[in-house]
């Protein structure tokens, strides 16, 4: 009779399995691997971005640095006045600046508000509510934007020569194009049931959110403060850079021009706007009457500031946050 040999079931002699890598460990290194990937296409812009930062003037450049960090704190201002419900103070600033980094690593506005929706419906706000605040914050973001550049435009007519901002014959065919999307976007919501009762029950929700925020004065107060705060810190930030490297443009008009940029811009889906936003901003400044290369100079270094350096410190903290499931 054969004898039948049976495995050793001693501790320690089993065969060891390959660990499975959880989900949320790879989650974290995806913001870092998109970094890298953005800064590999636009070597060339941080290489020369970085040189110019040699020449300027250091206080300046420090006054946009802090420029620059107060803007996450009127982002968590202004997102907070869109929930009535509270939101954890320090997880929403971190938030904020985990934000800035996926908004710059997808395309704009999408990454600040995929990572605020998260951190919301982790904080127990319903989906329905926290999709209401997020286009409520776009909404009072956007009003305040072109509101102060409206502002300026009146108090200071002269300041920009729009007919340089734009091709000769590009207006009409633009305007054109803006009156036939809401026209296709129109008759899609007419003929398509479900699409229209979808967005309508949002509408609803979104003016019931409204509503709420504005029975709160500090609610209100924080929506729109922020929102008011936030284009204008951006604005400073570039006025202290163009300060640093001598740009002979005054700074009311130098943050004209900011505003009128980014409003621009905000059409185009880019990744965090890079590239039109640097284009932009150049052909903004001539506008305001300040010299080619050294409008260039200053949008370059103003990137660097605003963009590339808190990119790294951005991702990783969006990689922790992920990591310890605040978002």
């Amino acid at each position: 009779m054969t004898a039948v040999q049976l495995p050793d079931l001693r501790p320690g002699r089993f065969p060891r399995l390959p660990r499975r890598v959880p989900v949320r460990q790879v989650l974290c290194l995806v913001p870092l691997l998109l970094v890298a990937a953005a800064a590999v296409q636009h070597r060339d812009v941080l290489v020369e971005g970085f040189g110019q930062l040699r020449t300027a003037e250091w206080p300046w450049l420090l006054a946009a640095a802090g420029a620059t960090c107060l803007t996450w704190v009127a982002a968590a201002f202004t997102r907070q006045g869109a929930v009535v419900q509270p939101l954890p103070k320090r997880r929403l600033l971190a938030t904020q600046f985990a934000a800035g980094a996926a908004n710059h690593l997808l395309p704009t506005g999408l990454g600040a508000s995929a990572v605020n929706l998260r951190f919301m419906s982790v904080c127990g706000v319903p989906l329905a509510r926290s999709s209401a605040a997020v286009a409520l914050y776009l909404l009072a973001e956007s009003v305040a934007r072109v509101g102060l550049l409206t502002a300026l435009l009146l108090a200071f007519p002269d300041a920009l020569r729009i007919g340089s901002l734009l091709p000769h014959g590009t207006l009409g065919p633009l305007l054109l194009a803006v009156a036939g999307a809401a026209l296709v976007a129109a008759a899609v919501l007419a003929l398509v049931r479900r699409l229209r009762t979808a967005v309508f029950g949002f509408l609803r929700t979104a003016l019931g959110e409204l509503r709420s925020v504005h029975t709160r004065p500090a609610r209100a107060l924080a929506l729109w403060g922020g929102s008011l705060a936030f284009p204008t810190l951006q604005a400073a930030g570039l006025v202290a850079v163009g300060q640093a490297l001598d740009l002979p443009v005054p700074p009311v008009y130098m943050a004209l021009a900011y505003l009128a940029a980014t409003v621009a811009v905000a059409l185009v889906p880019t990744p965090g706007g890079l590239g039109s936003v640097e284009a932009a901003l150049i052909v903004a400044l001539v506008a305001a009457g300040g010299p080619v290369a050294l409008a260039t100079a200053v949008v370059l270094a103003y990137r660097i500031i605003t963009v590339w350096v808190p990119l790294v410190p951005g991702a990783v903290t969006l990689g922790a946050l992920v990591r310890l499931k605040v978002i």
